[in-house]
């Protein structure tokens, strides 16, 4: 088997201030440098920084060799210690990014080593240069050449240059938010099984490459607009071209598309029709009654089912195994002539004791569950159900088999809210509690488009236009 070493890094010249990261990958056996990744962040803390330099670390890998085994060594203690699992992740920034990174591979090929600072000079070497084009307005790229680079940098304070400020190991992992992290919501009342209200004026961290339509706002210090859904589509990360042209200077994942990643793997995404229990607003998981679809959700899926044929870009169709969505799913593969193939890791969270109760039934019946499990993705629902960070971690392994299924193709999923929340969620990159700041209607699409180089782009369209007669 193969092994790989990444080394990875990240700074913030201000905590929270203008910040970027660096990652390399090594060849475990002969130390040469295979590939190298840094990106300018904007402002954000030296924490979100460090993760985002191990994710980019760890996504380069494993567009090297997707069944290597990895050696992480970073200068950060916090982020070693809470990768390794010793310590727990307490602070918001830093959940949904580890939770990203423990995806990436699987837990057993991936060990962690903290390394002084002076060892990891290579990833070091690479954030401050991000930081320092950023500086200048530029991304950077390995088309800099080392001359230019080192101009540019004397005008920067040699305190600055070799990470000033960086109060990583000092900073707790509870301390409060960082400027880009989501302002939470005033009222967190929203229906988070059946339709979240959309509310809360907070940005959010974006993942690199990824593109917010319909309105989304993020702390990326360009706007990046929203792909395509059909393979292909065009795209841009960090201001410039998808697909640059064969003159183009090279790149390398992790700050901004290779000339050539191909098409990537597009899962467009299907809530299922109305039951019963949606006009309600009524909890239901996949440990309730598992209700079929109402005469008005059999209807919606005909229409979804024809918009899908006008477009004729699904390709094949992955449904979850509950009976509102195989029944969903079975409407539009008739209409498309197609299979559809059952993946149980599409269901819905199971909500437990909460299964079939309105939102003010439960606040009424268990008001600290629901105080708690509004507070914190691992808080359960009453009864045993599942916490937010379990299903995102079962979304993410799924994912991750879906997009190497489907690589080069468009993918219908016919899922639930959480299932289609949470996998928005970690493309974007953005905190557990944009789960309810999100509404998703019945039988509406929204796609992620996944690219070779480990980014993705989002387009939601939340659409029911296509469900009127």
């Amino acid at each position: 088997m193969r092994e790989f070493i990444v080394e990875a890094d990240g700074g913030s010249r201000g905590n929270p201030g203008p910040a970027g990261y660096g990652a390399v990958v090594l060849d475990a056996a002969t130390g040469e440098t295979l590939t190298e990744a840094a990106e300018y962040l904007g402002t954000a803390t030296n924490n979100v920084a460090e993760y985002r330099g191990l994710l980019a670390g760890l996504r380069a890998a494993h567009a090297l060799d997707p069944g290597a085994r990895v050696r992480v060594r970073m200068d950060s203690k916090l982020v070693v210690e809470q990768m390794s699992g010793r310590w727990k992740i307490k602070h918001p920034d830093m959940k949904p990014l580890a939770m990203e990174a423990r995806s990436v591979f699987p837990p057993d090929q991936v060990t962690y080593e903290w390394i002084p600072r002076e060892r990891n000079k290579q990833a070091d070497r690479l954030a401050n240069e991000a930081m320092d084009a950023g500086a200048k307005g530029e991304q950077w790229s390995p088309s800099l050449s080392r001359a230019d680079l080192a101009t540019k940098t004397e005008a920067t304070p040699a305190a600055a240059r070799a990470g000033a400020d960086r109060t990583t190991e000092a900073t707790p992992a509870d301390a409060p938010p960082s400027a880009v992290s989501a302002a939470p919501t005033a009222d967190h009342t929203a229906e988070p099984a059946s339709e979240s209200v959309a509310g809360g004026s907070g940005t959010t961290e974006p993942a690199p490459g990824s593109a917010v339509a319909a309105g989304g706002r993020t702390a990326a210090p360009e706007a990046v607009p929203a792909a395509a859904a059909d393979a292909g589509g065009p795209r841009t990360v960090g201001g410039g071209p998808a697909h640059p042209s064969a003159s183009s200077a090279p790149s390398a994942p992790g700050w901004s598309a290779a000339p050539d990643l191909g098409a990537p793997a597009t899962l467009v995404l299907l809530r299922h029709g109305e039951t019963p229990l949606t006009p309600q607003k009524r909890f239901s998981g996949s440990g309730g009654t598992d209700p079929a679809l109402s005469a008005a959700g059999r209807e919606q899926a005909h229409r979804v089912a024809d918009a899908l044929a006008r477009r004729g870009t699904i390709q094949a169709i992955v449904a979850s195994p509950l009976a509102r969505t195989r029944e969903t799913a079975g409407i539009v593969a008739a209409r498309l002539n197609l299979d559809v193939t059952i993946e149980d890791g599409l269901r819905e969270t199971d909500f437990g004791a909460w299964e079939g109760l309105t939102f003010g039934e439960v606040r009424e019946r268990y008001p600290d569950d629901l105080n708690a499990w509004l507070a914190d993705p691992e808080a359960h629902p009453t009864g045993g159900g599942e916490s937010f960070a379990e299903t995102a971690v079962r979304l993410a392994a799924t994912r991750e088999k879906l997009v190497a299924a489907y690589r080069g193709r468009t993918a219908l999923l016919v899922t639930h809210v959480t299932p289609i929340k949470t996998l928005i969620r970690l493309a974007l990159g953005a905190p557990p509690e944009s789960l309810f700041r999100m509404e998703l209607s019945a039988a509406s699409l929204s796609a992620v488009a996944y690219y070779a180089d480990g980014n993705a782009s989002v387009r939601l369209f939340n659409d029911t236009s296509h469900l009127r007669p």
